[in-house]
């Protein structure tokens, strides 16, 4: 079967794992990343799931490759710095079935707390990495990292970007090649990395990696393409398309499709046929420093910036001081920064916590809104699981203020990374609350299932994981569950916990507005005879509650009915 389709990149990579003879994959949800495990979950013939965070995926994944298959693993790019410890580690055992780690970039941050260069692991870890620049190039960078994989007995990294993996173009779809699961032999001396072994598999990795830099000199994943000009662009991934929209057929170009390890010689004999050489790459210089190091004169980011993301609009103004070259939205267009939806249940509990003026130790999902105005509750979000763990170390320096500082951190995440930080906290004695705000979902990635949930990703029934019997073995012997709309009870069982005399948890449980299951309530009206517009009702964020600067009003085709508005009127103007 030979077809053509448009996929988004991330549906490319999953094409890409089923024509591979891909059999396993296991990864943790973070945008921009999460649809190539949803959309590998739809082959029978790829066991697919979500794991608990991704370490545990990389190393579920590792252990696959070791039994023989063909194994996978995708994250965003903060969540290779939480896979990083085995990832350095299998670069020195090498593998036995094909394994390979998608990670998606986000420039720009666009749904991430940092902007991070995923070719720095690459780099550090010494490893193979490509990087495809459209939708095809997904899906046959996927099968050929499989292919290097078990050629040269290493993990392969896939770099993707948000707009590679967001955006659609053509795929030729192709059969599945049917990989047969390798035979597993004892091996101490290579997959037991002691000091003993981890000496002697070093070298082995050293030595690979000039291999594969051998090869890439003459393989077809690096282009060139020669036009009739002085000048000749070195690029990679995105960033290669940005620049033939801008230039076309004006200059030549060399497109790398694995940006580690970089080709010495391809690079310095393209580089000798032009007057001037200009390397684009987001985010940081690291084929242009290469370049420099090997006594190639180039422009890069004395040009270009290592911030933000790259566009047609931004190459043009910089290489050619051209600007308006390219359709783009008016700069007019109102700004529509994220919020929580209408029935959100994390509202009240920030509600409420901002009425406490407590100091709220954020972590990473839909809860993070709760930094943004008018609730502005938040005071810190660093990374997954770093709230619970933030929370020991600031109430041991500021005992004082134990009973006006709380973490809050979600069910996915707490299972994710806030379980060890919790059990820190117990294990230590720190005088500290944390709130774990249950809405019975993954919810800022998409709606994935998590242990808490009762489901696997592919709707499997299992028993779901209890966080009051998590809390409880960990040591923590105060646990309260609260419903975040009963304003009054959430702040009573606030007010107790923070000031108990030892560590508690307090589970705020409402499910996700938007889950199918939740059923909505008839939608609200406001009482214009009784309303005092004093817009008490205001300060909760709602989308569904406006101020017309005549009068508050409530958009029906946004409520869903959860009452919350309704406990903060004193005049009973909310029906």
């Amino acid at each position: 079967m030979n077809t053509k389709k448009l996929l988004l990149g991330n549906e490319a990579v999953a094409r890409g794992l089923y024509e591979a003879g891909c059999t396993y994959v296991s990864s943790y949800p973070g945008t921009p990343s999460t649809e190539i495990t949803e959309y590998a979950t739809k082959y029978d013939e790829i066991y697919a799931e979500w794991a608990t965070n991704e370490k545990v995926a990389v190393e579920t994944a590792f252990g696959a490759s070791v039994a023989g298959a063909r194994a996978f693993s995708a994250m965003k790019h903060v969540g290779l710095n939480v896979a990083a410890d085995p990832l350095f580690t299998s670069s020195y055992t090498g593998v036995n079935g094909g394994f390979v780690l998608a990670v998606a970039d986000d420039p720009g941050m666009h749904s991430s707390q940092n902007e991070q260069d995923s070719r720095h692991y690459a780099k550090a870890a010494k490893l193979l990495m490509l990087e495809p620049s459209d939708s095809e190039e997904c899906k046959e960078f996927t099968k050929i990292a499989f292919e290097l994989s078990e050629k040269f007995d290493t993990p392969v990294l896939l770099r993707l970007c948000t707009r590679v993996s967001h955006s659609q173009s053509i795929v030729e779809l192709k059969d599945r090649i049917e990989v047969p699961v390798k035979d597993y032999v004892k091996n101490p001396a290579k997959y037991i990395m002691n000091p003993a072994g981890a000496t002697k598999r070093h070298p082995i990795v050293e030595q690979r990696q000039k291999d594969i830099a051998k090869y890439l000199e003459t393989s077809s994943i690096n282009k060139t393409e020669l036009n009739s000009s002085d000048t000749g662009i070195i690029t990679s991934g995105a960033s290669y398309l940005y620049a033939k929209e801008v230039f076309g057929d004006t200059v030549s170009y060399l497109k790398l499709g694995a940006v580690n390890p970089l080709p010495a010689n391809l690079l310095k004999d393209f580089a000798s046929k032009f007057k001037r050489i200009i390397i684009i790459e987001e985010l940081d210089g690291i084929i242009e420093e290469y370049c420099k190091s090997i006594g190639i004169e180039c422009d890069g980011k004395n040009l270009l910036p290592n911030i933000g993301e790259f566009s047609q609009e931004l190459i043009a103004e910089k290489l050619l001081d051209k600007k308006n070259e390219f359709v783009s939205f008016d700069d007019n267009v109102p700004v529509r920064p994220p919020v929580m939806c209408p029935g959100c249940p994390h509202r009240g509990i920030f509600y409420t916590l901002k009425s406490l003026n407590y100091t709220v130790l954020g972590d990473i999902g839909c809860y993070t809104l709760g930094g943004a105005a008018p609730l502005t509750a938040l005071d810190t979000t660093i990374c997954m699981g770093a709230s619970v763990s933030m929370l020991h170390g600031f109430n041991k320096v500021r005992p004082e203020n134990a009973s006006k500082t709380v973490a809050v951190i979600g069910d996915s995440t707490f299972m994710h990374s806030g379980i060890t930080g919790l059990i820190d906290i117990a294990y230590n004695r720190s005088i500290s609350t944390v709130l774990v705000l249950d809405n019975h979902i993954t919810g800022m990635t998409g709606h994935q299932q998590n242990p808490c949930t009762g489901y696997t990703l592919k709707n499997v029934p299992v028993e779901p994981v209890d966080i009051e019997k998590i809390c409880s073995a960990a040591g923590i012997k105060r646990i309260r569950t609260i419903d975040p709309n009963d304003l009054k009870e959430c702040k009573k069982v606030l007010k107790e916990e923070t000031e108990a005399s030892e560590p508690s948890v307090v589970i705020v449980r409402r499910p996700c507005a938007l889950l199918k299951k939740v059923v909505k309530k008839p939608s609200l009206t406001i009482d214009t005879e009784k309303c005092k517009k004093c817009k008490a009702c205001m300060k909760i964020g709602c989308p569904a509650i406006s101020f017309n600067g005549e009068r508050v009003e409530i958009d029906k085709t946004l409520c869903v009915g959860c009452d919350l508005c309704k406990g903060l009127c004193a005049f009973d103007a909310i029906k």
